[in-house]
């Protein structure tokens, strides 16, 4: 008998026009967490949507705890215990946690539903998983780490021996990850074996026994994780050695373009004041909480502000809406990039053209000019090296890493004076991540200000110039990158006072 619960091989999906998966083959075993690496766009959550039936294989064998498996649906896959958790949660808000528990398959006494038994099952799944949740909780009011352990509950309730993981802790605190690295060994020593997606690489070492390693849609490698060292795992990922993990570009700091004063916004906004120039990078630093994104939301427009001023090159600007920032010339390029900055079932062409519609049809009556349309899409994507089919796909298609860039890429075609990142490299991999640090730095070359918040303290130590710590809604601390630690910027991202330190001279 194999010692293998999963067997895939020789494994091909082919989408019109597009070959996602060229030969690949992979392996798990009971009791193990088995990483699967690579790029945006390498195969990964073709490769499992395979697995848990979500997509039908072209060509290949499956095999799970020793028998043959033909067309793979996603009730099948349940039925074999096989349970995916997606990196975009897949949750009822409005429901209970007993509730989306038991979503389908509700506990029915005499036809009628039983609140009462399925609180006492979920109950008892999240006893046994240690799970310090009420059944009865709205899973709306959760954290979304929280919601992330309901999602585990949930996938273990069909007693899974298969769970994968897609990007489970791109959301999380040092915290929340902490607590999910218990649940996963717990789960690893039931017997349960685990298929991980992370491009948090870091991470990988506190849970990881092996990984298999996938680049352009074909399997390039597997082993014991502890055989490969880092920089090896990231050459094989994207054929090529990163020499660079942070590239930086110093350049002489210029005037003035963005001053914030005494920003108010909610309880999240409180006195916020800082000022951004030319030839240097801006992060925004602290703990999940500390008001960094409803600070970049505020001075965009997305969040009304209660009080304070937005000056850009010198002159006071009222930003009442996102339509004043980007008329303005301050852009956004947000945390949710699927919620938030892009329109998912439009064509890439059409996700670039919607903000500068006011460029593409200006003294044509409301004609889009279809040629500089064009151009300009082509730019984009060869400028940010977007990896797509064509400019028609959908943005839905695209993996995590490309649909940022597409993000970004909306913005370029307009002379903006300040760019706003927040969490830019969230849930894309290394390679993604450098071409995204290489394009701050070339913003910052061509004198347009630079801010971005990120919770990867290393990134924004690395990327940034200067550095402005939050917490609490309120600025606690201002460094220059290069004469600081994480320490340092712990310390002020645990100030909860009203005390301001500034190491800027």
């Amino acid at each position: 008998m194999s010692e293998y619960i999963v067997e895939m091989e020789h494994i091909v999906k082919e989408f019109p026009g597009v070959k996602a998966l060229d030969d690949v083959s992979f392996n798990l075993k009971a009791g193990e967490v088995m990483a699967l690496l690579g790029e945006n766009g390498a195969g990964k959550s073709t490769l499992v949507k395979i697995l848990s039936g979500v997509y039908t294989r072209t060509s290949g064998t499956v095999t799970v705890f020793g028998q043959p498996v033909g067309d793979v649906t996603p009730k099948k896959a349940q039925e074999m215990g096989v349970s995916i958790i997606h990196q975009e949660l897949n949750m009822c808000q409005h429901l209970t946690v007993a509730e989306n528990i038991f979503l389908g398959r509700e506990v029915t006494k005499s036809g009628v539903l039983s609140e009462r038994e399925m609180n006492r099952r979920a109950a008892e799944i999240l006893g046994k998983l240690n799970i310090d949740i009420k059944p009865t909780e709205v899973v709306g009011n959760l954290a979304v780490s929280k919601q992330q352990m309901v999602e585990i509950a949930k996938a273990l309730s069909f007693n899974a021996k298969v769970l994968i993981m897609d990007e489970p802790t791109s959301a999380l605190t040092s915290k929340e990850i902490d607590d999910l690295f218990k649940l996963i060994r717990q789960i690893k020593a039931d017997g349960c074996g685990i298929v991980y997606i992370s491009h948090r690489l870091e991470e990988l070492q506190h849970i990881v026994d092996r990984v298999t390693i996938m680049r352009d849609g074909k399997y390039i490698t597997s082993g014991n994780f502890a055989d490969f060292t880092m920089d090896q795992i990231i050459a094989n990922m994207v054929g090529r050695e990163i020499k660079e993990k942070f590239p930086h570009v110093e350049c002489e700091k210029g005037r003035e373009i963005l001053s914030i004063e005494h920003l108010n916004a909610g309880r999240m906004v409180r006195d916020v004041s800082f000022k951004v120039y030319e030839g240097e990078i801006v992060g925004i630093a602290g703990l999940m909480g500390a008001g960094r994104t409803e600070t970049t939301r505020a001075i965009f427009g997305v969040d009304k502000k209660e009080s304070g001023e937005v000056v850009l090159d010198g002159k006071k600007t009222h930003i009442r809406r996102p339509a004043d920032a980007i008329k303005a010339g301050i852009v956004l390029a947000p945390e949710d990039r699927k919620k938030d900055g892009l329109c998912t079932k439009l064509s890439i062409r059409e996700n670039i053209a919607l903000p500068n519609l006011d460029i593409l049809c200006r003294k044509w009556f409301g004609v889009v000019r279809r040629k500089q349309e064009r151009d300009m899409v082509d730019k984009a994507v060869k400028d940010l090296t977007i990896k797509l089919p064509n400019a028609e796909v959908d943005a839905n298609s695209l993996s995590g890493g490309n649909q940022q860039k597409v993000v970004v890429g909306k913005w370029l075609a307009r002379n903006s004076r300040v760019v706003i990142f927040d969490e830019p490299t969230r849930g894309i991999d290394v390679a993604a991540k450098v071409e995204i640090y290489h394009l701050m730095n070339q913003l910052k070359e061509q004198g347009i200000g630079v801010v971005f918040v990120s919770s990867e303290m290393p990134e924004v130590m690395g990327v940034a110039d200067r550095i402005i710590v939050m917490c609490d809604g309120k600025i606690t601390g201002e460094v220059y990158a290069k004469e600081t630690s994480q320490e340092e910027i712990l310390e002020y991202a645990t100030r909860f006072d009203s005390k301001i330190e500034s190491k800027i001279s």
